[in-house]
């Protein structure tokens, strides 16, 4: 009994630090909990899928490849290694001896080949620019990347303000139920009156139901991007991009897709100058040395090679002009790219347009409509001269007004967003401050 005395005050320290520990480690897992809640903004889900996007990844290990295969492009081929036997007999008394026949050779030759000074010049050319290919390839995805992503993020922001719309008006359900409760209590209205309201409650859990859809498809999009961040609740609100039709028209010149067809012209000249580079002969040196019998001198040869393009109609010719074919091609696919891009830059900027009148058409003169019809029927009700079929029309009505003014609101933010990121600064969507 004295030992287990003794004993218990030494343990009750080592109980008193476990659970000492393990508070510490309860609030240390609250607080990471609640750093990882933190809300996000829409610069956040930015700059998340900057690095997050595989796409980006992608395209940052082509672009990496494009420039390990440049260094060698204008490098001479690897040399070769030649082994062999020259005149060895394969009958008679000497027959597969390599030693004793003054004319058996046992050969090592070293043969360089030279690509003419043109050919070598338009391979570094194309390489060089098949890098800047692939970097034009990656800003093209990185705008694709931040529009889908801030379009994405809209959507969700978008449906979940229409989603707390329609938590208010079922609470405001709740108090119409009781006021029809109420009048038909106080013997006013009919007994079918007491349906009304649980109509109008599932029609709101109807439209529910479906902006709950939207709200999820917009987060696995987002999810598509920035992954399980996407799941984190929203804050703050869409950037204030300048729309500025002067500017955004002369952005589309500088836009990454057309800027792209710049490197892609220098590839097809290089493949030109390739071809016109074949039209001059290469050629190559070798150089072998010759071991016979000892009774025998050893021998040292060396020659030139060189290519005859003797047929340039039939070879050379051919080949430019089917380059130089494609190189047109790419003129006129530029063309016709930038043409596209300025008629949808045109119905987009129409879009926004409409969109700015027809939400200012909404604020001033539908919603307040919307607001004063329910009121006059919800008076007329309770006076006993207007029918409750004709206050839930007007709610009807009154719901429909406030979740379309939130959807064109999103609508208009998408555009300026597809907008913005298509054809004027990206950065500032990135950088910037969310107001």
């Amino acid at each position: 009994m004295k030992s287990s005395r003794n004993r218990l005050p030494r343990r009750l320290p080592a109980a008193r630090t476990l659970f000492a520990r393990m508070v510490i480690v309860i609030i240390l897992t609250g607080s990471c909990h609640q750093a990882l809640a933190a809300p996000l903004t829409i610069n956040d889900a930015l700059a998340l899928a900057l690095r997050e996007a595989p796409a980006l990844r992608a395209n940052a290990a082509q672009s990496e490849a494009a420039r390990h295969a440049a260094i060698p492009a204008g490098e001479l081929p690897d040399p070769k290694l030649a082994l062999g036997v020259d005149s060895l007999p394969i009958d008679g008394p000497d027959r597969y001896n390599l030693t004793r026949d003054f004319m058996t050779q046992r050969r090592i030759g070293l043969m360089q080949e030279f690509p003419n000074r043109d050919k070598r010049a338009a391979r570094v050319q194309r390489a060089e620019a098949r890098v800047d290919v692939a970097e034009s390839v990656t800003r093209i995805t990185r705008l694709a990347v931040l529009r889908d992503t801030a379009l994405a993020w809209i959507a969700r922001h978008t449906a979940e303000a229409q989603l707390a719309r329609i938590d208010a008006l079922l609470a405001e359900n709740r108090l119409f139920d009781q006021a029809v409760r109420g009048q038909l209590a106080g013997g006013k209205g009919a007994a079918a009156d007491a349906v009304a309201p649980r109509q109008e409650a599932a029609e709101i859990e109807t439209r529910r139901d479906a902006l709950l859809v939207e709200r999820e498809r917009a987060a696995a999009q987002l999810q598509r991007y920035i992954g399980g961040a996407a799941e984190l609740p929203l804050a703050g609100e869409v950037p204030d991009w300048p729309i500025d039709r002067d500017t955004l028209h002369y952005g589309l010149h500088r836009h990454p897709l057309l800027e792209s067809y710049t490197p892609k012209e220098r590839v097809l000249d290089a493949e030109v100058a390739e071809a016109k580079a074949a039209r001059h002969p290469d050629w190559a040196l070798e150089l072998a040395y010759q071991l016979r019998g000892p009774q025998y001198s050893n021998l040292l040869s060396f020659q030139l090679r060189f290519d005859l393009p003797l047929w340039p109609d039939a070879r050379q010719d051919p080949t430019i002009a089917a380059s130089q074919a494609e190189r047109r091609a790419l003129d006129g696919e530029r063309e016709a790219v930038l043409r596209e891009h300025r008629a949808e830059l045109e119905t987009e900027l129409a879009e926004l347009w409409r969109l700015d009148q027809a939400i200012e058409r909404q604020r001033a003169s539908l919603l307040p409509l919307a607001e004063q019809k329910v009121s006059l029927a919800l008076a007329s009700w309770r006076g006993g001269k207007g029918s409750l079929t004709e206050v839930i029309a007007a709610r009807r009505e009154r719901i429909d007004s406030q979740i379309k003014t939130l959807a064109l609101s999103g609508n208009r933010r998408q555009m300026a967003a597809r907008l913005h990121f298509t054809y004027g600064d990206p950065l500032g969507g990135v950088t910037g401050e969310s107001q």
